[in-house]
């Protein structure tokens, strides 16, 4: 039997980056035949307008709330180094070109350190192709792939795949056995309690 086990995020979700080294502890600790797939869902489409002010304010809070609750460490300089705008399908997009390319992991570090640690501003495509380069991509055929019509064809198709799990919030498990899918709780910081209830649904069949 194979589970499949979708870890459903967007690389530039600061819930999602807090959540990563749990779901590391997870991920090294699932059964051999319970494979762990991301999903990118699409935070927010794309966008050429400055945040406003107001929602610049509250993601800034939110950020605060994560490190006080987490732990989690942020570089608050990326408010006064960027023009923010609330635009992460470009991000979902170079995750993806990096996971055809078996890269996917390493983009999705590069994109949290280069936005949350090094207040760079994965919005700009600039950002995302100096991060190609960085993991071993090839600059030039990443550019050109980025800004291609097969990537948005395949971005909203993933979009759809994300919908049809019946997932809206972002980090977001989902454990599926053959056509049945359900929800696993998120617990920062505690991958055995995630784990546990993996195991449990095994074992009792819920399948």
């Amino acid at each position: 039997m194979v589970y499949t086990l979708y870890h459903v995020h967007d690389p530039m979700c600061s819930w999602c980056y807090a959540f990563k080294p749990t779901l590391d502890e997870l991920r090294k600790n699932l059964s051999k035949d319970t494979k762990l797939v991301h999903v990118v869902g699409g935070l927010a489409p794309h966008s050429t307008e400055p945040m406003p002010q107001h929602q610049r304010e509250m993601i800034e809070n939110i950020w605060h709330e994560i490190e006080q609750k987490v732990g989690t460490k942020f570089n608050y300089n990326f408010w006064r180094e960027n023009t923010p705008r609330r635009s992460t399908y470009l991000s979902c997009q170079a995750t993806m070109l990096a996971r055809y390319e078996g890269l996917e992991d390493e983009m999705i570090t590069a994109i949290q350190e280069a936005y949350y640690l090094k207040a760079k501003n994965p919005s700009d495509a600039s950002t995302l192709i100096e991060l190609a380069k960085q993991i071993g991509m090839d600059e030039k055929k990443f550019e050109e792939d980025l800004k291609s019509q097969k990537i948005e064809e395949d971005l909203n198709n993933e979009l759809n795949f994300r919908r049809s799990l019946y997932v809206n919030s972002f980090p977001s498990l989902v454990l599926k056995y053959k056509k049945e899918i359900y929800p696993i709780n998120i617990q920062f910081g505690d991958y055995k309690a995630m784990l546990a209830q993996i195991e449990n649904m095994r074992e009792n069949t819920y399948f």
